[in-house]
């Protein structure tokens, strides 16, 4: 690792513009959150790279637009009764969405050449770094393949399997940037060796990463709206319907039985959080670990309560706008911490530092 550092000032100005792009990608999934409880996604079904960063800048470029809207399903039979202004509203959280993805993109690729040409990162950061913008890329390439799947007569909304892909895509982004900060900003002695908590960690941010697909399943499908009560669903335990196959995968495509697996998912979550907290709480550790450790625990607390308003009020459009983003946001945090936590326990046994 020392390698990939040139001199202590720069790998901190370079650990600093990587958590400036941790920010903006937050942000973007958040905007992505808006743009798909605000029903905003498909109001732009054209991909320009280029010329797409300006919005239309005439009435003659707006009718244009909604015209081009007007030409799919979920106009046809849901939003039939927008006006042009109610299609502006839903344009601008998509453009929006879009400038900001072609903002990160900047903010990446100029301060890289920047940095190149101090000489504050060296040639073993350059791979990584192009993996990085790749990633950035298919990110952009997995956003419009998503937004395609509901540009026709037949679909209402996009398809909540590249939903799920498309939100992954992001998250893998934001981890695979946070990492490199990581790397850069905290030293190996703050890294401690304690195998068993690490492989405990490790299956717990498995069983997230599972959890944060069926989040976007209930995004993509509307899941929550199906059984809007708690701690039951609908009145029973064991809903009604929840292995009715109609067609599709029922596991992956019926809305009850997906809200079912994911409340499954956040209570086995919370319970393995809780256990690893008091295992690690006896082991005599400082530093870092020892001072954080404790997110975890306090962030899926706040995450199952932000989980069961959002889905008690997922029929309020208004109040589940605001409740799904700040779900979506904690969720974001969570994730992180466990990333964060996975990292301090990379350390290697005292003996084998060399």
């Amino acid at each position: 690792m020392n390698a990939i550092l040139t001199q202590k000032g720069g790998s901190r100005a370079v650990a600093i513009w990587l958590l400036v792009g941790v920010g903006m990608i937050m942000i973007q999934v958040l905007l992505g959150g808006i743009t798909r409880l605000t029903g905003s996604g498909l109001s732009i079904t054209e991909w320009k790279p280029i010329l797409g960063t300006f919005p239309p800048m005439n009435e003659q470029d707006w009718l244009a637009a909604f015209d081009q809207y007007k030409q799919i399903g979920q106009f046809k039979h849901i939003n039939f009764d927008f006006t042009l202004s109610d299609f502006k509203f839903i344009y601008f959280w998509e453009w929006f969405h879009r400038v900001w993805a072609r903002l990160i993109g900047l903010v990446f690729l100029f301060p890289f050449i920047y940095f190149i040409w101090k000489k504050q990162i060296n040639g073993e950061m350059v791979i990584p770094m192009i993996i990085l913008f790749l990633l950035g890329a298919l990110q952009g390439a997995l956003g419009w393949i998503m937004v395609k799947s509901g540009l026709n007569e037949d679909n209402l909304y996009v398809s909540h399997i590249r939903l799920a892909i498309h939100f992954m895509a992001a998250l893998g982004l934001l981890c695979y940037t946070l990492w490199f900060s990581f790397q850069l900003l905290i030293p190996e002695s703050a890294r401690i060796f304690q195998p068993a908590v690490k492989k405990n960690m490790h299956f717990i941010l498995g069983i997230l990463v599972l959890q944060l697909i069926y989040g976007a399943f209930m995004a993509g499908l509307k899941a929550g709206s199906f059984a809007p009560t708690w701690p039951t669903m609908n009145g029973q335990w064991w809903p009604e319907g929840i292995a009715d196959a109609k067609g599709s995968f029922f596991i992956t495509d019926n809305p009850i039985t997906v809200q079912f697996i994911h409340r499954g998912l956040a209570y086995l979550m919370t319970a393995l959080i809780v256990a690893w907290y008091f295992k690690v709480r006896k082991i005599s550790l400082s530093g870092l670990f020892s001072k954080y450790s404790h997110l975890p625990l306090l962030l899926v607390v706040l995450q199952v309560v932000l989980g069961i308003l959002t889905v008690v009020y997922s029929t309020n459009a208004a109040t589940l706008l605001w409740l799904g983003v700040s779900h979506q946001f904690v969720a974001m945090l969570l994730l992180m911490s466990l990333v964060f936590m996975t990292y301090l326990l990379r350390g290697q046994r005292a003996g084998d530092r060399g």
